[in-house]
């Protein structure tokens, strides 16, 4: 069996690659382990979901296995990831289950487990479920009568984390007026009662999910009708979010595009001022802009760089007791109030520095100055996983544009963890110039995506030799397995 887990959980397109036989597998899985944690009782198993056609289908599946081995699952519906990261352990459950693929099209779908503390399960829990979703003979260890597990509906799940989000300040949103993209996504069902109950006009978008329109057009994925919006409604600040209500990418009142980064450094300065920025430091990750770099060294701030993705900025940060930490896509983790990023929250605490500087939010942003930076994604066939990077005139290119842009740039090449794509990342003083040394590197990196290896070739000859030999009414298989 393929390895289930990336970077951040299980992701692939539903139902077609996500299969439900594989989800029930890894619902056993989960209760499974959950059961042999437990010291007596019954296994408690919550579910949240996004609001993808197919979350419905993969949580039905989920439910089945969950409860065939004889654990409760509790439903709770529609709500973002920290919901069920804070609710897992708020309703002293013995895991949680989040079906989500984030910032993805809608076709595919993706499933994020939490242990009982509401901290995403390790690497090697999640290797531990991986043995047991292939463990055929294990799978087969399902109880009946009694023992068959229940389905429950957490119906005060919604307000338990509405109130959660509205906690995580100390004023009111009284007197701003904030646009609100949800991407038809999680956030979606919250973010009217959690802002206009905290006293904000709001203007809404992305707030009519269909199950086929998350994340399509709107969102995090396209900032473009959000900042017209903020603009021509004259809005004093705009936030959008992406499928599951983890990110957060901010709109000043110009327009201007308020990244993870620039909310780090606001949020980082902030909170120094306050005397509440654990160790005067900040935890990114080495794809933030070096801009941020240049701001913590004008302000005093330590900028630690944590590899790429959630789990390693949040590992640094546990790992030196760090309280501030985030990417560049908007997902922020204020560790002093919650175990994962929350959109809905970093969009508060972003209002909470508005009102509390009595600044404007372009001028909150202008604290950092963006150096110019170059992505571009290469997508990336599962026969190329890994083997892209052996080529040596694609690592010649790289070595050769690194030393040219020298201290004044980076380059950073890496698979991603939740797309089947290689990212392409330059940073230089001219635009020009990082333009055209990633579209080179792009263009190389397409003709070995595209060039077949000597081994693909090697099997289809072999493939193609099979099927002479049948047409012919021969057959070369024992010689094959010999």
């Amino acid at each position: 069996m393929s390895k289930l887990f990336g970077t951040d959980g299980v992701r692939g397109e539903a139902v077609t690659e996500l299969d439900c036989e594989t989800v029930m597998r890894l619902g056993r899985a989960v209760a499974g382990i959950a059961i042999a944690n437990k010291n007596g009782g019954r296994a408690k198993v919550l579910i949240g979901k996004d609001t993808r056609a197919s979350s419905d289908v993969l949580e039905a599946a989920l439910e089945a296995g969950i409860c065939s081995v004889g654990a409760d699952v509790y439903v709770l519906g529609v709500v973002p990831t920290q919901g069920v990261s804070y609710l897992t352990e708020l309703y002293s459950a013995d895991a949680g289950i989040m079906i989500t693929a984030s910032h993805s099209a809608p076709e595919y779908n993706g499933i994020k487990i939490f242990s009982r503390t509401g901290f995403k399960i390790s690497q090697k829990e999640e290797e531990e479920l991986e043995q047991l979703v292939a463990d055929d003979d294990w799978q087969k260890l399902t109880v009946g009568g009694k023992h068959l597990g229940r389905i429950y509906y957490e119906e005060k799940a919604e307000w338990d984390y509405i109130r959660r989000v509205v906690h995580s300040v100390e004023c009111d949103l009284r007197g701003l007026k904030i646009a609100l993209d949800c991407a038809n996504g999680a956030a979606a069902r919250y973010a009217k009662r959690i802002f206009e109950g905290m006293g904000a006009s709001c203007v809404l978008m992305g707030c009519s999910p269909d199950g086929y329109n998350i994340n399509v057009g709107c969102g995090t994925n396209d900032l473009r009708a959000l900042q017209e919006a903020v603009v021509h409604r004259h809005c004093d600040v705009g936030f959008a979010f992406d499928g599951d209500g983890g990110k957060c990418i901010a709109i000043d009142e110009k327009g201007g595009v308020v990244d993870g980064d620039k909310q780090l450094a606001v949020f980082a300065k902030f909170l120094r001022v306050q005397g509440k920025l654990n160790s005067n430091t900040v935890v990114a990750t080495v794809m933030s802009n070096y801009g941020l770099t240049q701001f913590g060294e004008r302000e005093g701030i330590n900028v630690a760089a944590a590899a790429v993705g959630s789990g390693s900025v949040l590992d640094r940060m546990l790992r030196f007791g760090y309280n501030l930490g985030g990417e560049q896509n908007g997902h922020i983790i204020f560790f002093d109030f919650e175990k994962i990023g929350d959109g809905e929250i970093t969009a508060v605490r972003f209002c909470e520095v508005l009102k509390k500087t009595r600044r404007r939010a372009s001028e909150l942003a202008s604290i950092m100055e963006t150096c110019p930076q170059i992505a571009i994604n290469v997508p990336m066939p599962a026969s190329k996983k890994c083997i892209w990077a052996e080529d040596e005139q694609l690592r010649n290119m790289v070595t050769e544009y690194k030393k040219k842009l020298g201290h004044d740039g980076r380059i950073i090449v890496r698979e991603s963890g939740t797309e089947s794509v290689v990212r392409i990342m330059l940073e230089g003083k001219k635009t020009g110039v990082i333009t055209e040394y990633a579209q080179n590197i792009a263009a190389r990196l397409g003709e070995v995506m595209s060039t077949k290896t000597e081994k693909e070739l090697e099997t289809e000859k072999m493939l193609r030799e099979i099927k002479q030999e049948r047409d012919e009414g021969l057959s070369i298989l024992p010689a094959l397995k010999t």
